[in-house]
């Protein structure tokens, strides 16, 4: 009877120091994560308040974090000075479709990777893989000279096609890694019910990846809205640049000759382009942590 009480006691007196143990680590990951998060944050707040300047006020030292006064009017002169609704347009058309080839086709060629049984399979797949390691200028003036050869050049047809041919090998990786996740049994169930091939990816795996299918849209998302690469070689008209070939526009378009840099128009046009792409991360985060933790369950 003592020896119980004497344990019961114990046990009393080490809650608070679990819990002064948990405090303490919670404080040191603050005091981790506070600083990074300042770090990561400067350059954007710094964006933002310059894109709210006088031109006067955009170098000064030391720099004014709060600007006064705050010209709103920046970003109507960015808009008259570049068509950012037509550029706008631009890539809100070719992000989506690209958004569609990547998840419809990427999704496709991960279920014939992790679900398929055919000889060669892991060796296709290592193939698959060893691309990613490729860089993108090795293969660029092979695959110009292919579109211009099909008279591709100057469209959207470049950065479109290609990600309705099987998605971007990275894509493939993530997705084929989530689909290994789940269970085999159900496949089987569902032939057993007289469900082919395509009637298991489409009814029972394609609901069932949703949250790496959302980490999948918002790595495209990015890629295509961002890119200026590829969108600077293949297209030439103006009607048809994207907001980042606007961007580039903008930096060397200044009326007060070349080589001025007007930094508080190319801030706001910055913020202008930067925001959907902050809005897309804020709205679908959950399901793209989540969508890149499930895919390393499984090898």
């Amino acid at each position: 009877m003592t020896a119980a009480i004497a344990t019961a006691v114990s046990r009393v007196r080490s809650i608070p120091q679990r819990r002064v143990r948990v405090l303490a680590f919670k404080a040191l990951v603050l005091l981790l994560i506070i600083p990074g998060a300042i770090l990561f944050l400067a350059p954007f707040v710094w964006m933002v308040s310059t894109s709210l300047k006088d031109a006067k006020y955009v170098f000064l030292f030391p720099p004014q974090i709060i600007p006064d006064p705050v010209r709103w009017n920046n970003y109507i002169r960015v808009i008259q000075r570049v068509p950012f609704p037509l550029y706008g347009w631009n890539t809100i058309r070719m992000t989506l479709l690209c958004l569609l080839g990547q998840m419809l086709t990427a999704s496709m060629v991960a279920f014939g990777f992790a679900r398929l049984r055919f000889p060669g399979r892991d060796v296709l797949f290592l193939l698959l893989l060893s691309t990613i390691m490729l860089p993108q200028q090795v293969t660029l003036i092979p695959t110009f000279l292919i579109y211009r050869y099909l008279g591709w050049v100057d469209s959207f047809k470049p950065l479109i096609v290609p990600d309705w041919l099987g998605g971007s090998p990275f894509c493939v990786f993530l997705l084929r890694q989530f689909i290994s996740t789940l269970p085999i049994e159900m496949d089987e169930a569902a032939k057993i019910e007289g469900c082919g091939y395509f009637g298991i990816y489409w009814r029972i795996i394609l609901p069932l990846i949703k949250p790496a299918l959302a980490a999948v849209a918002i790595f495209v998302f990015m890629w295509n809205w961002n890119d200026i690469f590829y969108s600077l070689i293949y297209l030439n008209s103006q009607r048809n640049w994207t907001l980042a070939l606007g961007l580039n526009f903008l930096r060397r378009s200044s009326p007060m000759g070349p080589g001025v840099l007007e930094a508080e128009l190319l801030m706001a046009g910055s913020v202008i382009v930067m925001t959907p792409c902050l809005l897309v991360f804020f709205f679908a985060q959950k399901y793209f942590i989540q969508g890149i933790v499930f895919t390393g369950v499984k090898g």
